[in-house]
């Protein structure tokens, strides 16, 4: 007979031979780690835009190191697809890859509609959490806070994988979703957008406090499942962002965003 077994409190999750970031010891964070983790928020979030070129004497001074741990740092953002490193012509924030955004939501969703279901299943009487969660989420878009709605995003998916039991989902999901956390901030300005996110959420959280685990899951799949239809769209209007998988890509310095995709 199968039988359901919930992961151990803080074990790790080894998916495709990836262990989730996070999930092991906390020892004393080299100067290299604490320079990756800081450029890796800087790119995920724009506020480094792709194709800003990386001086690697500039953020050695900046965090009093030499040039060595920068190196390492920028070596592994390079093997996470958000640096690039051009021999003779410099380092540079990576362009988002459009090519690969399909598969990362296929995948981001297809993790993401398990836990709904599971969270249906095992935490029907535990989602206050998420109501708190949403009534933040709520004021950040009211008062227009972009990036802390986003931050507030990742925390209600979070929420969920917690009530599902498996919060070690969650950790590995953010490995899959970087190149999609970059694409998703330039759909937050759309018209509309937090307030449809809003109500998608809503859905998820309603069938969760249903026990209904079937519609938990149907509810994230067609709340994830919008990002296929802005797609196209947003890459067109913000191209300079963007290798299109054409061998394209080259050094270059980004422009602002050429356009915002209004729609209701």
């Amino acid at each position: 007979m199968n039988r359901e077994t919930k992961p151990r409190e803080g074990a790790q999750l080894t998916v495709g031979g990836i262990t989730a970031a996070g999930s092991g010891s906390s020892g004393r964070r080299t100067a290299a780690a604490v320079i990756r983790d800081a450029l890796r928020a800087e790119i995920v979030s724009l506020a480094i835009p792709p194709g800003t070129p990386i001086v690697e004497k500039d953020i050695a001074e900046a965090h009093a190191v030499s040039r060595t741990p920068v190196r390492e740092a920028l070596l592994k953002l390079a093997d996470e697809g958000l640096v690039s490193i051009f021999p003779q012509s410099g380092t540079f924030a990576a362009l988002i890859p459009f090519r690969a955004l399909p598969e990362a939501l296929v995948i981001r969703r297809s993790l993401e509609e398990t836990c709904a279901r599971l969270a249906a299943q095992h935490g029907a009487g535990r989602a206050d959490g998420l109501a708190r969660i949403m009534d933040e989420l709520a004021a950040r878009a009211d008062r227009g806070e972009r990036e802390l709605f986003h931050q507030s995003d990742d925390a209600f998916h979070a929420g969920i994988a917690e009530l599902a039991g498996y919060p070690g989902i969650w950790r590995f999901t953010q490995q899959v979703k970087l190149q999609m956390d970059r694409f998703r901030r330039l759909t937050l300005p759309q018209q509309g957008r937090m307030e449809r996110v809003l109500r998608e959420h809503g859905a998820v959280v309603e069938a969760i406090r249903r026990g209904d685990a079937d519609a938990a899951a149907h509810a994230m799949g067609e709340h994830l499942g919008k990002l296929f239809d802005d797609l196209d769209a947003v890459a067109a209007l913000n191209s300079p962002y963007f290798d299109m998988g054409d061998g394209s890509e080259r050094p270059r310095r980004a422009a602002p965003p050429v356009a915002r995709l209004e729609t209701t």
